[in-house]
């Protein structure tokens, strides 16, 4: 139960970091690709700002889970 809870913590702190970079400071950087698709119009701001959305969400319920644990 402890590696489960530290793997959770982890993970936890992982996706929070990248979420927040990428919807709050705009680090679209950390998006695979992401600057390449972009200047060829494959893809736009609103993609990103998805994707750092659901990372953060991620991140947060792993941390509940780890609190919960």
């Amino acid at each position: 139960m402890k590696l489960f809870k530290i793997i959770s913590l982890i993970l936890a702190i992982a996706f929070i970091f990248f979420g927040f970079n990428i919807y709050f400071k705009k680090k679209y950087n950390f998006i695979n690709n992401f600057e390449k698709d972009y200047k060829n119009g494959l893809k736009d701001e609103k993609y990103a700002k998805k994707v750092g959305l659901i990372e953060l969400i991620l991140g947060i319920s792993f941390f509940i889970l780890f609190l919960s644990l």
